[in-house]
């Protein structure tokens, strides 16, 4: 299952929802700020990130601005609870599967977050009538939608 991190005033938080909304795609969102974060949401963040709490974190938030932190010095214990007390330091969207994470919206990244059964072959709209992949693509959802 996709867990989608999001704040309500961020266009690329709409525009990724949208996309998995367009594309059928089963997600939980978490609006952080509508939700406390647990640490477990910060190791589930970190877990498939490439350079740590450097891919989570904007360094253009008016909240890392103003803190003057430096994340590099700073314990991870000392960093969740920040990050924690202070949600809007996060990249938005952070899109998260069992697999692979993403910050931000990119058109062409986010198709990563097809399941794979679904990924070589065409995805099909409400108005296909006469399509060969139909079929495996509502079989292939509803396995998505169940796990």
């Amino acid at each position: 299952m996709i867990t989608l991190y999001t704040s309500s005033s961020c266009s690329s938080c709409r525009k990724a929802k949208k996309w998995l909304d367009i594309n059928k795609i089963p997600y939980k969102e978490k609006n952080i700020i509508g939700i406390k974060l647990t640490r477990n949401d910060i190791i589930n963040m970190l877990k498939y990130s490439e350079n740590g709490f450097e891919d989570i974190i904007s360094t253009r938030s008016k909240v890392f601005k103003e803190s003057e932190i430096e994340p590099d010095s700073m314990k991870f214990s000392e960093l969740a609870n920040f990050i924690i007390d202070n949600p809007t330091i996060l990249k938005r969207p952070i899109i998260i599967n069992d697999q692979i994470m993403q910050t931000g919206y990119n058109k062409d990244e986010i198709r990563a977050f097809i399941p794979r059964e679904l990924r070589n072959i065409s995805l099909c709209t409400d108005e296909c009538t006469d399509c060969e992949y139909k079929e495996r693509v509502e079989n292939a959802l509803a396995r998505a939608k169940s796990s």
